[in-house]
């Protein structure tokens, strides 16, 4: 399995590079890589892509954010462009980054390199991303899930396959761009002649259009439908969390790139458990003479119950470390977060004459009143728990 490359590396800037600087270092590196500049070189254009990744991640400053607490692993199932395993369309980078150039990243590279930067030319439509909240209970977030959920959205039209033609043949090559999908224009000016491209404003961009429109999608290429998508959520996630599913959002118009499908976390809490990081508190009540005496007690947890013994002599707000019982990180080798148990001396707040009179008698021992020492002892014992 390859390991990713650190993004701040990829684009040779420090973690506290400012959205300008990110943006003229990614420019720098599409410039580099690009395919019109190094035609048939395989590793620049992975170079390409992977540049188009990182900067497509830390120009968004949620994505920004989680990928600085979690690492890649804050990204979804593996990172990836649209951020939950996609990989890296050409497509895709030229139609997110246009402004990156001005005026379109294709039109941009055509007059520096010389050549389109879309693929054959031609605008690839794409669908819009839709947004989903799963409710997750912090069982499911402590060992992962995988959840189907139904989305309304739009599909790809089933009578014409996502063409919009009524037919294979309703359609014919643009005949203001010949099917390249955009035109060049040029204009005299005091320096001299300038050459211009832009997209088609026959076409679209699309180098073709149609004679005969489907019926059904009215030449549109979707519908709208439903799909049921099972998405698997790793272990750890938390609250306001995104992950996102490149290609599940809505279809495009006429066969073009489909959206991504963003899926916000949210927490069911627990009755019991309180989560801190990854970290669990549990609040546990003994009475005094079990404080006193000791005892064993059952309490909750994420794998099912488990028991503490809490020892004799045990004092109010001690904490009960149980290490490896908390939330599994979402980088999976940072290893799992603690179970940290408060105890709670409850009193009683009302009191036979029989319990008050055992209690008048205890109250004359001095093991019932503690030494200043024993008070200084204690007070730090509980920090000492509290920052362990």
């Amino acid at each position: 399995m390859t390991t990713k490359r650190d993004f701040y590396e990829i684009l040779e800037v420090n973690k506290t590079a400012s959205a300008e600087e990110l943006k003229k270092a990614y420019r720098k590196q599409a410039i580099r890589f690009h395919p019109d500049k190094n035609p048939g070189d395989k590793e620049s254009e992975e170079k390409f892509k992977e540049a188009a990744e990182a900067y497509e991640i830390l120009s968004d400053p949620d994505k920004r954010q989680r990928y600085d607490q979690f690492g890649h692993a804050g990204l979804g199932n593996g990172g990836g462009f649209g951020g939950y395993g996609g990989g890296m369309n050409m497509e895709d980078i030229f139609r997110h980054f246009g402004d990156i150039f001005g005026g379109g990243f294709d039109d941009g590279f055509s007059s520096f390199f010389g050549g389109g930067g879309r693929r054959g030319g031609r605008t690839v439509n794409r669908g819009s991303n839709l947004r989903v909240r799963v409710k997750l209970s912090l069982d499911e977030i402590a060992h992962g899930v995988e959840k189907k959920i139904k989305v309304n959205k739009y599909i790809s039209c089933t009578i014409c396959r996502g063409t919009g033609a009524k037919s294979g043949s309703a359609y014919q090559t643009c005949s203001t761009c010949k099917g390249s999908g955009h035109v060049t224009r040029v204009t005299s000016t005091f320096i001299g002649q300038m050459q211009t491209t832009s997209t088609c404003p026959h076409c679209g961009g699309e180098g073709k259009v149609i004679t005969d429109k489907c019926p059904e999608c009215t030449g549109n290429g979707i519908i709208k439908g439903e799909e049921v998508i099972s998405i698997k959520i790793p272990a750890g996630v938390g609250e306001g969390m995104q992950l996102s599913m490149s290609g599940k959002g809505n279809a495009a118009a006429r066969g073009g790139v489909a959206g991504d499908l963003l899926i916000q976390i949210e927490e069911i809490k627990h009755p019991e458990l309180v989560r801190d990081g990854n970290n669990l508190l549990y609040n546990h009540y003994i009475s005094v003479p079990e404080a006193a005496l000791g005892s064993q007690a059952e309490i909750p947890g994420v794998d099912g119950p488990i028991r503490i013994k809490v020892e004799p002599g045990t004092q109010g707000g001690k904490v009960i470390r149980l290490k490896g019982k908390g939330i599994p990180s979402v980088n999976s080798y940072e290893g799992k977060g603690d179970l940290l148990v408060t105890i709670h001396v409850w009193t009683p707040k009302t009191l036979s004459k029989e319990e008050k009179a055992i209690l008048e008698k205890l109250a004359k021992s001095s093991n019932f009143h503690p030494s200043p020492t024993e008070k200084e002892k204690g007070f730090f014992s509980k920090m000492k728990d509290i920052f362990e």
